[in-house]
């Protein structure tokens, strides 16, 4: 099943947590920490403004993301834990 999001909003899938300390302790997964990081798996049209035109999301599908620990919501499809957030959510693109 695919997820299209609507106006400014981006599906995103977040990124693997670390099994195991730089030390290479290794973490249960009660101790790992979601991290702040994801992939943009698509992308709204941008948001709507009072004129009726669409502004052009700065986003892009591919783009490697970090956001903050509440930003989202965590949605289930197909067995894939997704994040649905606002363009606004998101606090950097990672190059």
């Amino acid at each position: 099943m695919k997820v299209v999001p609507l106006g400014d909003k981006v599906v995103v899938k977040r990124l693997q947590a670390e099994e195991r300390t730089r030390g290479g302790i290794l973490l249960p997964d009660s101790a790992q920490a979601k991290p702040q990081q994801g992939r943009v798996l698509s992308v709204g049209d941008g948001r709507q403004l009072a004129d009726g035109s669409r502004t052009k999301p700065q986003i892009t599908e591919g783009d490697r993301i970090l956001f903050s620990n509440y930003a989202g919501t965590e949605v289930v499809v197909d067995d894939d834990e997704l994040l649905v957030m606002s363009e606004d959510d998101i606090l950097a693109v990672l190059v």
